[in-house]
């Protein structure tokens, strides 16, 4: 049966349950104690089972962090969808986005960004860490199909979401719109 199979055998509805909850406890974890706290025994306590169950859905660290940083990037995926998808301003969209990062998505974004940091030394998770960057440059691509101002704004959204991280009160969702238009439009000439 293929991964997509509907699940009809128990044992592999459990199976998926219990996966589910690993990543879910590796993501407290992160949230709790940094990406340098996840260890198989850490998860596995925090998961309130035996840590022989953490390696057999899991069997390396990585497959463990890649596994909770594509909760998180699947998330913010269909997120930006859901923004695209919807018309009208979507800078707007993703400001109302990045300024959850304050408020009721800050666990999550807090750990994303714990995840994607550590991305830069464990190659493992770089394409995963990418996702968000990507679905931003996908965004952006449907403003302008200059390359520069895309890359402006990733550049722009990712610095929003480290500094409404770092302080929730500047999660003005006025402000993050205005710099992430600022960024798409941007005059990229050379200076004379």
């Amino acid at each position: 049966m293929g991964e997509d199979a509907p699940v009809t055998d128990g044992r592999r509805l459990r199976g998926r349950r219990r996966r589910a909850e690993i990543i879910e406890a590796t993501l407290r974890v992160v949230r709790r104690d940094g990406a340098a706290g996840v260890t198989h025994r850490t998860v596995a306590r925090e998961a309130g089972i035996p840590t022989s169950l953490t390696t057999y859905y899991f069997a390396t660290l990585d497959d463990l962090l890649v596994a909770a940083l594509s909760s998180v990037a699947d998330v913010y995926t269909a997120r930006i969808r859901a923004i695209a998808d919807a018309g009208g301003d979507t800078l707007r969209g993703l400001a109302e986005l990045i300024a959850e990062s304050a408020g009721t998505g800050r666990e999550r974004a807090l750990a994303e960004r714990e995840l994607s940091t550590l991305a830069a030394r464990r190659p493992a998770l770089r394409p995963v860490a990418r996702r968000w960057r990507d679905n931003v440059a996908e965004l952006g691509r449907a403003h302008t199909a200059d390359p520069e101002g895309v890359a402006a704004l990733v550049a722009a959204a990712d610095g929003l979401c480290a500094g409404v991280l770092l302080d929730p009160d500047r999660a003005d969702v006025d402000h993050i719109h205005a710099v992430l238009s600022r960024a798409l439009a941007a005059d990229t000439a050379p200076a004379p």
